[in-house]
């Protein structure tokens, strides 16, 4: 496996619906693998990541850049209905913060 897959974002959870653990990875959200262990559902999803990533390397498709890696500026826009924005601004105006400020505590939560 090489290095930098070792940094994409990975995840396992129990599916009700397979009885079983499933692997999972955020860059790779098509992709899972089920277990009768977290330990063999990580190990698979690595295992299988690992294999894809190689093969759209041999077939020159770009590769998912890993989530840990990505430069983010800390910002992006939201767009909400005028009535959420007057009901956020008056909160705001109400605790005496930003808006830019309620909104970030509020998306921190």
């Amino acid at each position: 496996m090489t290095q930098k897959n070792n940094k994409y974002t990975y995840r396992v959870t129990w599916s009700e619906e397979d009885a079983e653990y499933v692997g999972l990875c955020a860059e790779f959200p098509s992709l899972s693998w089920l277990a009768h262990t977290p330990e063999a559902a990580l190990k698979g999803t690595r295992k299988l990541v690992n294999e894809v990533v190689a093969d759209m390397l041999r077939n020159e498709e770009p590769v998912p850049e890993p989530i840990a890696t990505k430069h983010f500026s800390g910002k992006f826009m939201v767009r909400v209905p005028p009535d959420v924005h007057r009901q956020l601004a008056m909160q705001a105006a109400e605790a005496g913060v930003s808006l830019n400020r309620l909104a970030s505590a509020k998306l921190g939560q």
